[in-house]
Order: C-alpha cells, then sequence, then structure tokens
C-alpha cells in the first residue's frame, strides 16, 4: 500500500516533532511511511465512530441493500452500524497481542481511565500511556491498510466502491485435456 500526502497531510498533527505536520517520514531507500501521529488520528476517528455506533439505541438500526460483484448483481442485506462495530473489535483483537488486548479491552472498550486500568492491570503510569500509543498506531495502521475493506476511511466503509474479491487459490486444471474425437475421412472400397 502507497501512503501520500494528500491522505496523511489533513490527519497529521501540525506541533509533530517528527513529520512537522506533514503526516509523511521518510522510510529505508526512497519509501515514504506515515507518521505514528497519522497512524493514531485513524485509530481515534474510527475508535470515535465504533463509539457512535454502540451508543445508538437498537430502534435506530437501519438496514441497508449493498450490491455485491457479479454477473446477476444481487445484493446483500446488512445492518453497517453492527457490521462496523464487530469489524473493529475482531481486527483489533486478531491484531494486538495478550498483553496490548487487556490494554485495549479495560480502556477503550470497558472505558475506564488511566488510574483504573493502571490499578487493574498492576502498570505504571509511564507503561500504560505508551502501549496505549502503541496499539493505537499499530491498530491505526492495521484499519487503513486492510484488505480488501479497509476500516479507514469510514466513508469508503459504508458507502464505498465494490471491489471484486478475487480467490487466492490457484486455477483448477483439467487431468486429462478436452481433445474432441477425430474421424476417418478417407473413403474405403
Amino acid at each position: 500500500m502507497e501512503w501520500t500526502r494528500s491522505e496523511t497531510l489533513a490527519l497529521a498533527a501540525p506541533g509533530c516533532n517528527i513529520c512537522l505536520g506533514l503526516g509523511l517520514r521518510m522510510g529505508h531507500g526512497d519509501s515514504t511511511n506515515p507518521c505514528n501521529c497519522v497512524l493514531r488520528a485513524i485509530f481515534r476517528q474510527c475508535f470515535e465512530h465504533f463509539r457512535d455506533c454502540i451508543s445508538q439505541e437498537k430502534f435506530v438500526s437501519k438496514v441497508t441493500l449493498d450490491p455485491l460483484p457479479g454477473k446477476d448483481r444481487r445484493g446483500a442485506w446488512g445492518r453497517k452500524d453492527e457490521e462496523f462495530a464487530a469489524d473493529f473489535c475482531l481486527v483489533s483483537k486478531r491484531t494486538l497481542t495478550e498483553f496490548e488486548y487487556r490494554i485495549f479491552r479495560c480502556h477503550f472498550l470497558l472505558g475506564a481511565d488511566w488510574k483504573l486500568c493502571c490499578q487493574k492491570l498492576q502498570l505504571e503510569r509511564g507503561t500504560f500511556f505508551h502501549a496505549v500509543y502503541r496499539l493505537e498506531q499499530k491498530l491505526g495502521r492495521v484499519f487503513r491498510e486492510l484488505e480488501p475493506y479497509g476500516l479507514f476511511p469510514i466513508t469508503d466503509y459504508f458507502h464505498g466502491p465494490i471491489r471484486s474479491v478475487t480467490s487466492s487459490l490457484p486455477a483448477v486444471v483439467p487431468i486429462q485435456p478436452h481433445n474432441p474425437p477425430q474421424f476417418c475421412t478417407r473413403r474405403i472400397a
């Protein structure tokens, strides 16, 4: 995945000492990587939308018909808010280590403040905040680079273009090639 300045400029922190508010930093060779402030901003936007999705009343949920790729163009019914919340939780659980997920669950999912998290997880304040920043960066990158449908940008998740999903399985090759029978064209006298 290629990160461009137009993607990262709006998300970058203006006072960041690493990227100077531009959102990109130089990597090995000529490659550019997103700054950690951009990755944390991506996580925080996804987390804010997650909180909006789960704080809605149950009767407010709406069902949408999303077209599916293919020749018959059938659609699939879904509840995008619930799907986003589930994807947010499942991607986080699959990505984070056990220690990071305990912090994520306590601080972000259960809503405990840093004092309660440090007491519950038996951590020092500095260790807790460093772990929170690392997991925000890790999840921000995963939410943006997730294939075929990332959680960020959020508008693409809810109303984005339909992409065809290809199989990772190799193409099926027949055991024997199909050869039509050959007929004799010579006349027998």
